[in-house]
């Protein structure tokens, strides 16, 4: 995702890379001739997140790091009054993505979380039209999907630590561990010492719509069954989970597994179904349909569109860092409460039972074993307040 972003951000003529960090000298030095090559500047190169902090001259940053790694960066950066860009999901855990939020808003800080869909394609702005249109009724049942691997992870890497990388530094505040390649870069999120699988990474780009078209604060309650069905392999995280939280008036499932519901196989890998009282609604990232009676209805009646055009996710945050709008489409406060449901269904999995939430408190209720799973202790010397 980091050459990603940084090749994204490029794209805009008044962005200037004036540093880039990577505690990987391969991927930071790969990084800063992809700047040089694309501007003809080279940019300052760090190993150390802390020396980007301490340079006057950067406006934002951009933390594109392993899920473990993100809220230290993002609270220290709003701390040195730094606007930030930070992948999703927004947070390792729930505290961790309460005290990004609350800092964003002491320190009046511009952000965004890596949520492109939101804004990238025009198809969400769409669904949220209609179904808060009221056209397809009373929705009572919102049913998210991702399909899951059948095959084992595998890499070729060989098992020895690489010289250029600081694995101690890409640990963090997480525990220590023995070196292994499958344990870092890419396939650290099938980890729990560093994220939550594929569940939470695709959680937020597909709930986002659920929550923005119906406006979902926090559940009420929620529960989760799943586990390894089919992977045999090093790897930690479950292959299939099917999580269902309770909102007021609405049930809200979640299904990680290797199809998509039956019937909608032609959506794809992800996706989102709407049940309406009158119609049914399901959309994935690039298009929706509407369904009555068991037939899909090509011509059903569409609001006029409302919700303005977005100028692209990443322009809206450079955008915003000019006014100083800190209410972006997905800032960290948006973020939070759009991760923190994913963090609790994959608590409900670990916990296996079914838990009471107490948004106000962001405390489940009399369950001191569940709770421990909202905040992790962190390894010595790192800490976030």
């Amino acid at each position: 995702m980091g050459t990603g972003r940084l090749r994204g951000f490029l794209e805009h003529a008044d962005v200037r890379v004036g540093a880039i960090c990577d505690v990987d000298r391969r991927h930071l030095n790969r990084a800063v001739a992809l700047v040089e090559t694309a501007r003809g500047d080279k940019p300052t190169a760090h190993a150390d997140y802390r020396r980007v902090l301490d340079d006057r001259d950067i406006d934002a940053v951009a933390v594109v790091t392993p899920d473990h790694w993100h809220a230290i960066p993002t609270v220290r950066a709003f701390e040195a009054g730094k606007d930030v860009f930070v992948e999703k999901p927004l947070s390792y855990c729930v505290a961790e993505g309460r005290a990004m939020a609350d800092a964003s808003w002491k320190y009046k800080r511009v952000s965004q979380m890596g949520n492109h869909i939101h804004n990238d394609l025009p198809n969400y702005r769409r669904v949220v039209e209609l179904v808060k249109s009221g056209a397809l009724g009373r929705i009572t049942r919102v049913h998210c999907w991702k399909t899951s691997p059948t095959e084992p992870y595998r890499t070729t890497q060989p098992a020895q630590l690489p010289a250029e990388l600081d694995y101690d530094f890409w640990l963090g505040p997480a525990p220590k561990r023995p070196y292994h390649p499958m344990r870092s870069h890419l396939n650290f999120r099938h980890f729990w010492d560093y994220s939550g699988g594929t569940f939470i990474d695709f959680w937020c780009h597909i709930v986002d719509v659920a929550v923005w078209g119906l406006d979902l604060q926090a559940p009420t309650s929620v529960s989760a069954a799943g586990g390894r069905f089919f992977l045999k392999d090093e790897t930690e995280t479950p292959d299939m989970i099917e999580a269902v939280l309770e909102y007021p008036g609405l049930l809200f499932t979640f299904g990680f597994n290797p199809m998509p519901p039956p019937g909608f196989d032609h959506m794809g890998h992800i996706g989102c179904l709407f049940e309406g009282s009158d119609a049914t609604l399901v959309t994935n990232y690039q298009h929706n349909e509407v369904w009555v009676k068991g037939k899909m209805v090509p011509d059903f009646p569409r609001p006029t569109p409302s919700i303005p055009d977005s100028p692209g996710h990443l322009r809206e945050f450079l955008d915003a860092i000019k006014s100083r709008n800190l209410e972006t489409t997905c800032n960290v406060r948006y973020g939070h409460r759009l991760t923190k449901a994913g963090h609790l269904a994959n608590i409900a999995f670990r916990t296996g039972r079914r838990l009471y939430w107490d948004d106000a408190r962001e405390r489940f209720r009399n369950d001191g074993d569940a709770n421990r799973y909202l905040k992790r202790k962190y390894r010595k010397p790192y800490k976030l307040s």
